[in-house]
């Protein structure tokens, strides 16, 4: 794939993206365990230095104690996160996950384990939380979040970062229809594909944040495409490179859908300068959108009359006040308002007597 094709998924990604999808791990969290006490967290190294889509094992030591005589909590693992302090790479949070007990006893010993670092960190991390768990989405029960920690940091450099593009077929989805989406990954440093075949995510709804979804290879240019269900454009997509414990990098966005949108005024013929409700309807009911009800001024000029907003329903009711004796004509107008592309109804008359 040429650079100019990619720069074009890239102005297509930029037009669908909802929100970039760094990192993303869910947990129904209330408050910190009680019963986990951390002493020190120690980093294998101050620095680190990664290069595309390779990740480097970086030693995470845990001192702590978990003060339980429950014969089930002597396995208990412990999660390290870290948050990005500096830098500008895509990655926002990094997690060393389930670190094992490797010294002394559950009330005080040392964990031990690792964070791989993607390049797309590319900055600062530093350590401000552990939290034990064998999950790190709740689905182990745990309803706790992050014991606070002020731990130490380390600075990434990441050099070839990966970027991700897409686009969605056909461009605009049309409701009730299935459609594509064209994913690419290359080396941002040169604009090429890494020239391999890599391992992208392209899922839709929960598996966007929640799980580790299974991965599809995308051919040698790193594309990889697609085919959804008319039902997953009403839900957020996204690509990802998932790695452990947190992506490497993800995109998520939603297709775009038409402004289809119907207006018919509750009376056609009223005195002049009579208020007139005019009931319309908005298909995928954008919710607070305007609408804009526009009357025709000589042969092309269309003025705006009157504005509302589209309900949950997807309802709306502007109002229509004809102004002179004869045909007034309207049409309700929906300028583009997020992933809804700009609509326009049929004209109508409401005749003046």
């Amino acid at each position: 794939m040429g650079i100019a094709a990619l720069a074009g998924m890239v102005s297509m990604a930029a037009m669908l993206v909802a929100a970039p999808m760094a990192t993303a791990v869910p947990r129904a969290a209330e408050s910190p365990d009680p019963k986990l006490s951390v002493t020190d967290v120690d980093l294998g190294r101050p620095t680190v230095a990664v290069s595309g889509l390779n990740r480097v094992a970086v030693g995470v030591t845990v001192k702590a104690g978990y003060n339980s005589d429950d014969p089930v909590d002597n396995d208990t693992l412990l999660n390290v996160f870290l948050k990005r302090t500096g830098g500008i790479g895509p990655v926002r949070l990094m997690i060393a996950g389930h670190l094992k007990r490797t010294a002394g006893t559950l009330k005080n010993g040392t964990w031990t384990g690792t964070v791989d670092v993607p390049s797309t960190a590319n900055g600062t991390f530093k350590v401000y939380g552990v939290m034990p768990g064998f999950t790190l989405d709740g689905s182990d029960g745990s309803m706790t979040t992050e014991t606070p920690f002020d731990g130490p940091s380390i600075a990434v450099t990441g050099v070839h970062l990966p970027r991700l593009g897409v686009s969605v077929i056909p461009k605009v989805v049309p409701f009730g229809s299935a459609y594509q989406l064209r994913a690419a990954i290359w080396d941002s440093a040169t604009g090429k594909p890494y020239g391999s075949r890599l391992p992208l995510q392209v899922v839709n709804d929960n598996l966007c944040v929640e799980y580790d979804a299974g991965s599809k290879l995308t051919d040698t240019a790193g594309i990889l495409v697609t085919s959804f269900p008319a039902s997953a454009a009403d839900s957020l997509n996204c690509v990802r490179v998932r790695g452990k414990f947190f992506d490497t990098i993800g995109l998520g966005f939603a297709p775009l859908r038409p402004g289809i949108i119907g207006a018919v005024p509750s009376k056609t013929v009223v005195p002049v300068n009579t208020i007139v409700p005019v009931n319309g309807s908005v298909a995928g009911a954008p919710f607070r959108c305007p609408v804009i009800l526009q009357r025709l001024y000589g042969a092309s000029q269309w003025r705006n009359a009157s504005q509302d907003l589209v309900r949950q329903s997807g309802r709306f009711t502007v109002l229509a006040q004809p102004s002179y004796r004869g045909n007034n004509i309207y049409r309700a107008y929906f300028p583009t308002c997020g992933r809804y592309q700009a609509g326009i109804s049929k004209s109508f008359v409401i005749r003046g007597t």
